[in-house]
């Protein structure tokens, strides 16, 4: 092999050597002014001397998944034993999911980049969210890649999030790796998965390439691959060695102008904002001078921009470079207002690149400045300008998030997301960082297609025992959800259905009591359908405090028989706060800050010690699904409060009464 790195040496010499070394691999770049200047691309020789082909020696490669199949366990594995790690190292599970969310809830919410060098070949590998709501992070860092790892779980098999990702890859035109991951499962069904994947390729109108893509049987745990479902596997060498031999190399763009798409953001508070994505063509220098266009606004001027800091992907780690050639996946920082979706050029060479089209949200909430009479006491950040930055600077790296201002008022923002649970890691991000607000119940947004008023559905799809077959099926389908199929999966029954985005709000918890906890549902966004009719939100009521104060178990003992309670002693609570649930459907006004008056008949201890039932504790998760549509979320670093929108009971009556009557 013959490496020259940073050196230039005359070209006549290399050529000469190429034509006595038939065969040689090497790193070769360009010739300029007489001169070979060599880098990161390899030459393949016939046996005549004849050049064959320039060929990049990296691979840039996305695992894609539905959740919880096992992406981010694959991934360490792969770093692991290409050894980015010492030996004696201690290294903690799910390495790449650095974000503390991620790791209490053992998801990938953002896409992350790493890179592992396999002999001569770096290999740059971008984990990806599985959720559907964070389906904007997938499709955007596709754009990065030139194929894709597609895992499946080899015993739940090919899951609405496979399908979503797996279209995305393939419209794309990327060549796929199909993964079975987790056969060392007991429940494992290697051969009817693998049937399963082939019908879902076909069905998404694969190409004759891609139906023929390979297939390997993985356990991401074991940190073994293999060709064949009865051979075992030692290690991920034959997972490294298709990545090399099927997964094309970037094409070799140095000699043209610069062009790089922005395909994400990170942020750090010491260079500001951090541009990552691929070069496509050109070679870009530390301080050199460029130029930030976008495909959308081909009007505007391009903007001057200056190449402070670069860095590429070693590991775990970002390598500082001075400079790095076309293919590579690097970051880039010195550019202030830098935009996911811009084009970085060279300034003589001003041209965009069309940046992929994001999913549009289908969800929205209302955040509000908290107007509580407890507003203020345990945020940070508490006004309305405070908030609206915040906001604003989370879509900067968020494509698929979208803010706006609410008319007619100066401290609410409408967010629009993805679902539930893109919506929900926002505000506790929030929440976490300081942040003290409201928001509201979650609502669907509508969309006019032709004449007809449309909701969005959903594939929902569920895997529950046989037992609890019924009750899935009467819950659905009184949310409007229309039977699509049923397969059965050993003592399990796989089924699919399509809902209202609506019909599925409070619904989660229900599932799980329904199939004693024992269920797996998923959905993902399908298509409009026109609209499918009123529905219930809720069927119980709420326990609404008429009193403020501070919570005594005298109070509550003599609410507890009325239904569910959310407050503990010692809870601080004001009035119009929601301090329990009721299974009537209509609200109920108690006192639970009501104190035991004593006299000299009664003394404190002369009844009966109080028992009180404990109280119901919820997650962010199951207090949005609550809410009423007459009901706001107060939201803050140590507190969630369910509250009544209009906190005065005489006035929230008068509404109430005025809405029955319209």
């Amino acid at each position: 092999m013959i490496e020259h790195e940073d050196e230039a040496v005359p070209a006549s010499s290399i050529l000469t050597k190429i034509i006595r070394n038939p065969g040689v691999s090497f790193l070769f770049m360009r010739l300029k002014c007489g001169v070979l200047r060599v880098y990161n691309l390899s030459v393949k020789i016939y046996a005549q001397g004849e050049v064959l082909a320039l060929e990049k020696k990296i691979r840039n490669v996305a695992i894609i998944a539905h959740v919880d199949h096992g992406k981010t366990t694959l991934v360490d594995e792969m770093l692991k034993q290409s050894g980015v790690f010492r030996e004696n190292q201690a290294v903690q599970e799910r390495v790449m999911d650095s974000n503390d969310l991620e790791r209490e809830r053992g998801i990938t919410i953002l896409a992350k980049n790493t890179a592992v060098q396999y002999g001569d070949i770096k290999i740059n590998i971008v984990d990806t969210p599985g959720h559907a709501d964070f389906g904007g992070e997938v499709e955007r860092i596709l754009k990065m890649v030139n194929g894709v790892i597609l895992l499946v779980d080899a015993a739940e098999g090919p899951m609405p999030q496979t399908r979503f990702v797996l279209s995305k890859a393939l419209e794309l035109g990327h060549r796929v790796i199909v993964v079975l991951n987790k056969i060392d499962r007991p429940d494992q069904r290697m051969l009817e998965v693998v049937d399963e994947i082939l019908e879902l390729l076909i069905e998404l109108g694969c190409t004759d390439e891609q139906i023929d893509s390979p297939m390997l049987f993985c356990s991401g745990r074991q940190g073994t691959a293999s060709y064949s479902a009865d051979v075992p596997g030692t290690d991920l060498k034959p997972l490294f060695d298709t990545i090399v031999d099927y997964i094309p190399a970037p094409e070799d763009h140095d000699n043209e102008p610069l062009q790089m798409l922005v395909s994400s953001l990170d942020y750090n508070d010491y260079v500001g904002r951090i541009a990552i994505g691929r070069i496509e063509r050109g070679v870009i220098r530390q301080n050199q001078e460029l130029a930030v266009v976008n495909y959308h606004d081909p009007d505007a001027a391009p903007k001057k921009a200056k190449a402070v800091s670069l860095y590429e992907f070693s590991g775990l780690a970002r390598t500082p470079v001075t400079e790095s050639s076309s293919g590579n996946i690097i970051a880039l920082s010195g550019i202030p207002d830098i935009s996911i979706g811009d084009t970085i050029c060279a300034p003589e060479a001003t041209e965009a690149l069309p940046f992929v089209k994001i999913s549009a949200p289908t969800m929205e909430m209302t955040f509000s400045v908290n107007d509580s009479p407890f507003a203020g006491r345990e945020g940070k950040y508490v006004t309305s300008r405070q908030l609206r930055d915040r906001l604003f600077r989370e879509t900067m790296k968020d494509v698929s998030l979208r803010v706006s201002e609410v008319e007619g008022s100066d401290h609410s923002f409408n967010v629009a997301g993805r679902g539930e649970m893109h919506l929900s890691i926002l505000i506790e991000t929030m929440r976490r960082e300081g942040y003290e607000f409201a928001v509201s119940p979650p609502r669907v947004l509508m969309r006019e297609i032709g004449s007809d008023r449309c909701e969005p559905i959903e594939r929902v799809v569920v895997d529950v025992p046989e037992d609890s077959v019924g009750a899935v099926i009467e819950k659905l389908s009184s949310r409007r959800g229309e039977f699509v199929e049923m397969t059965p999966v050993g003592a399990r029954m796989k089924m699919t259905f399509f809902v209202p985005s609506r019909g599925l709000f409070g619904y989660r918890n229900e599932f799980l009591t329904d199939t004693r906890g024992e269920g797996i549902m998923s959905s993902v966004f399908e298509k409009y359908e026109k609209y499918k009719g009123e529905l219930s939100r809720r069927g119980t009521g709420s326990l609404v405090a008429s009193e403020t104060g501070e919570a005594v178990a005298y109070g509550i003992f003599g609410v507890q028989d009325r239904g569910v309670m959310f407050v503990s002693p010692g809870v601080p609570v004001y009035g119009g706060m929601v301090v329990g649930e009721t299974p009537k459907d209509e609200d109920i006004t108690v006192n639970v800050c009501k104190k035991k008056q004593l006299t000299n008949m009664r003394a404190a201890g002369s009844d009966e010690a109080l028992r009180l039932v404990p109280p119901r504790t919820m997650s962010l998760e199951q207090c949005l699904e609550f809410l009423a549509d007459d009901e706001l979320l107060e939201v803050t670093p140590s507190s969630l409060r369910i509250r009544k929108a209009i906190l005065d009971h005489s006035l929230r009556m008068k509404a109430l009464k005025g809405a029955k009557n319209v």
